[in-house]
């Protein structure tokens, strides 16, 4: 299967109009945070042929597909194994201290889901890994296997926003004792025989837990809050930023700081506006923005999607 029949980008046209006015430029700097299989990112270079792109992914399976997609860009298309909270290290290595845009598509990716043997989806059966990065040490097994009931309760509630986390929780305590769980097949028979058919929602019973157990082996949260500052940091004045989000926690943590960031700082009372209280950022969307009807029909992966944007307006203080 080719490259470009496995993939296709979410919001592609709009994550390209947002970052257009500040990547248009010779000398122009883009870092695709996310790179995954790099439809985001072929699509950049193709349109804005004086712009040289970062691609930052922990996944080494992804780095290889994506510098095969991207080999006929030459030194345009830059390549770093590294999590993005580690976004502003990655740029200075590679002599930018400041960029001109930055995109974050969030959690998980269509490689990771598409390959069974990684773990991700509750619909086929395959070794509970989980694991973005193969090199780390935490899997989806390890977290069954060692964690306490209150520990297990405690990320499928928070993580995956699952009302029957006690009882999914206590039931693997249980199942453990008897047989080591160690595939997502056992995993899903297990939660499906621990919940009531009157408190079965629309989707399968199992797409929370997985989703939790998913955003622990990564600490995709933790990463995310350390990265979107240092993101926000790296933006040149004029630069623009894009977020793809893709579950309530993870846009609830962009919103956040963009929403601190575009506000002014200057205490109650002056008459004046204070220069250096001034907001730091303009928030381009109001609000977050949806895929429409005709972007699901041909991606249903977009369905789900938020989107936010922002460009720096000065440098901090």
């Amino acid at each position: 299967m080719a490259i470009n029949d496995i993939h296709t980008p979410v919001l592609l046209e709009r994550c390209i109009e947002l970052l257009a006015p500040a990547v248009s430029h010779e000398g122009a700097v883009l870092i695709d945070a996310t790179l995954g299989m790099a439809g985001h990112a072929e699509a950049m270079l193709e349109r804005f042929p004086l712009l040289t792109l970062i691609g930052l992914d922990r996944d080494l399976d992804a780095l290889d597909i994506a510098q095969e997609r991207l080999e006929r860009f030459g030194s345009r298309a830059r390549f770093v194994k590294a999590v993005y909270d580690d976004i502003d290290e990655a740029a200075e290595e590679l002599g930018f201290p400041q960029v001109d845009g930055i995109l974050f598509d969030l959690g998980v990716s269509s490689l990771q889901l598409d390959r069974t043997e990684r773990g991700f989806s509750y619909s086929q059966d395959a070794p509970l890994d989980m694991r973005m990065d193969a090199s780390s040490e935490l899997t989806a097994e390890t977290i069954l296997a060692t964690y306490d009931e209150v520990a297990l309760r405690k990320i499928f509630w928070e993580y995956g926003d699952e009302k029957l986390a006690q009882r999914y929780a206590r039931r693997i305590v249980e199942e453990r004792q008897q047989r080591p769980l160690t595939s997502s097949g056992q995993l899903v028979e297990l939660i499906d025989r621990a919940t009531p058919a009157a408190a079965r929602r629309t989707g399968h019973p199992a797409k929370r837990v997985f989703q939790a157990l998913r955003i622990e082996v990564n600490a995709e949260l933790s990463v995310l809050e350390a990265a979107v500052p240092r993101a926000l940091d790296l933006l040149r004045v004029g630069g623009r930023i894009v977020f793809l989000s893709y579950q309530s926690l993870e846009d609830r943590i962009v919103k956040r700081e963009l929403q601190t960031r575009a506000k002014s700082t200057t205490p109650a009372g002056l008459p004046v506006e204070l220069p250096e209280h001034s907001a730091e950022l303009k928030l381009l969307v109001k609000g977050a923005e949806l895929a429409t009807e005709a972007e699901i029909d041909e991606n249903p992966r977009a369905k789900p999607v938020r989107l936010r944007a922002a460009e720096r307006l000065r440098r901090p203080a």
